[in-house]
């Protein structure tokens, strides 16, 4: 119902049985002032017969309206940067699987058999110059097929790659664009990400051994998925902790200016850059002590991290 409708009308006031579209509009735009006894009002103005004609209507145009709604957001850009990267990652786990299996196959053919998908493109080059000796033809169509899902999976990196920057253009050139991707997928997309805290967003990916330290059977996880960033995978080990904090601080930004703002903010990349030298510097202060860095502003919780 449209807000100042006047008293007596309904959401279905001028709308024939059937039109599906303006039903659907009126649930997803029109409001009231007061509650009503909408059924009976259906009923008198002719749009329903009885209250469970009115009913199903009402059922069908709400159903239409989720839907409609549904689609519009999985077409959303960030929703393809998702279903792009766990596609690409869907791809390059069969393709390394298969791969093993092509291993193990052409090792019953010959002694000195290779392996990865680098020994598959192998086959498939012999067969195509004519230089196949004994392998079954089964073998080799099915190394094609490792090599044809293994290209699909740079291709599709490469798309993540260009959509992710448009997407999320400070998370991308603070974590990398596959990064990035796979922090979006994680989260369910850039709005969910950017309502993340950043310590909720140091360990996106490390959801089994939080929940296992949650149960007290194991430490609490000091990184998920940013691990693969250079700024904690090759920080000395005693400093991880802080580095991955420093980092998913900026990450956390840098989605939420995405989200809000969508502007490009470069300064994001130099604070992170000069958080990490500090952390990193601690190890040549006090023969490996923790000297006199900032240290507490570089732990800080959750939105302290700016």
């Amino acid at each position: 119902m449209s807000e100042g409708t006047p008293a007596g009308t309904g959401w279905f006031e001028g709308l024939e049985r059937g039109d599906l579209d303006g039903a659907r509009d009126a649930i997803e735009t029109g409001s009231a002032e007061s509650p009503a006894d909408w059924p009976a009002r259906a009923v008198e103005t002719g749009f329903a017969d009885t209250d469970e004609e009115y009913y199903a209507a009402l059922r069908e145009a709400a159903i239409a309206a989720a839907g409609e709604a549904a689609a519009e957001r999985e077409r959303a850009d960030d929703r393809q940067v998702i279903h792009a990267v766990r596609a690409m990652d869907d791809a390059e786990r069969v393709a390394n699987e298969l791969a093993e299996r092509v291993a193990e196959w052409a090792a019953s053919w010959e002694a000195d058999a290779g392996t990865g998908i680098e020994y598959c493109r192998e086959l498939v080059e012999r067969e195509a110059d004519g230089r196949a000796e004994s392998a079954d033809d089964r073998l080799t169509t099915l190394a094609e097929r490792v090599v044809e899902l293994d290209s699909e999976a740079a291709e599709l990196e490469t798309y993540v790659e260009r959509t992710v920057r448009t997407v999320a253009p400070n998370l991308a050139a603070l974590a990398g664009p596959t990064l990035a991707a796979r922090l979006l997928a994680l989260a369910g997309g850039l709005e969910s990400l950017a309502r993340t805290s950043s310590s909720t967003m140091q360990v996106l990916g490390a959801e089994d051994a939080l929940f296992a330290h949650l149960r007290g059977s194991a430490p609490s996880p000091k990184h998920g998925v940013i691990y693969t960033h250079e700024y904690v995978r090759h920080t000395h080990p005693d400093e991880r902790g802080s580095a991955a904090r420093a980092l998913a601080g900026k990450l956390t930004i840098a989605a939420r200016i995405d989200h809000y703002a969508g502007d490009r903010r470069p300064d994001l990349a130099r604070e992170l850059d000069e958080r990490i030298a500090r952390i990193r510097a601690r190890r040549d202060d006090s023969d490996g002590g923790h000297g006199g860095t900032d240290q507490h502003a570089d732990e800080r919780g959750d939105d302290g991290a700016a």
